[in-house]
């Protein structure tokens, strides 16, 4: 496991984020001694998605209003069908996504989580993975979808689902050491 002592990562959300896909890599990573901060649209807490029904609630810790970007060493998406599709919408949270990955940080999304990637505009030329459903989105934005548990391109980290967490984990452990 990684030092990532003064490290500080977003995690951002909204209702209806796969519940494993937030909790595991928010624990991961404060285990891992990173300062992670969820951020949810209006800064309440925010109810997850578990076994076709609503999950348990997770406190936010800011509203995205009061997030800066550049404050942020990392961000992690979530999936989640509700999720992604309720941010995508939200002009304040692709940009937010937009100037994280423009940055050269780390920007890790899973399992519907890459639509936001489609949406900020970065996956398109780089190798990406995600829930299969998505791979059409994907490619029409110019993104080169595999089917692998983890896929790394640049600052870009994606997985496909839950079974993947722990490599998912790894990978941004990894990113942040380096």
């Amino acid at each position: 496991m990684s030092n990532l002592n003064g490290r500080k990562i977003a995690i951002l959300a909204s209702d209806g984020f796969e519940q494993s896909e937030l909790e595991k890599p928010l624990a991961a990573l404060r285990q891992a001694g990173a300062t992670v901060q969820v951020i949810s649209p209006d800064g309440k807490s925010i109810r997850g998605w578990k076994d076709k029904n609503w999950g348990d609630p997770v406190d936010a810790d800011l509203a995205l209003a009061d997030a800066d970007a550049a404050s942020y060493d990392a961000l992690v998406l979530p999936g989640g069908v509700i999720n992604p599709d309720t941010l995508r919408r939200n002009p304040d949270a692709v940009a937010f996504i937009q100037a994280v990955g423009k940055s050269g940080k780390p920007v890790a999304a899973i399992c519907h989580g890459p639509w936001l990637l489609v949406e900020a505009g970065l996956a398109k030329g780089r190798k990406v993975t995600s829930w299969p459903s998505l791979k059409t989105d994907l490619a029409n934005a110019g993104g080169q979808w595999e089917d692998a548990e983890v896929v790394v391109d640049g600052n870009i980290i994606t997985s496909r689902k839950p079974d993947d967490i722990p490599a998912f984990n790894a990978a941004i452990e990894k990113a942040l050491a380096d």
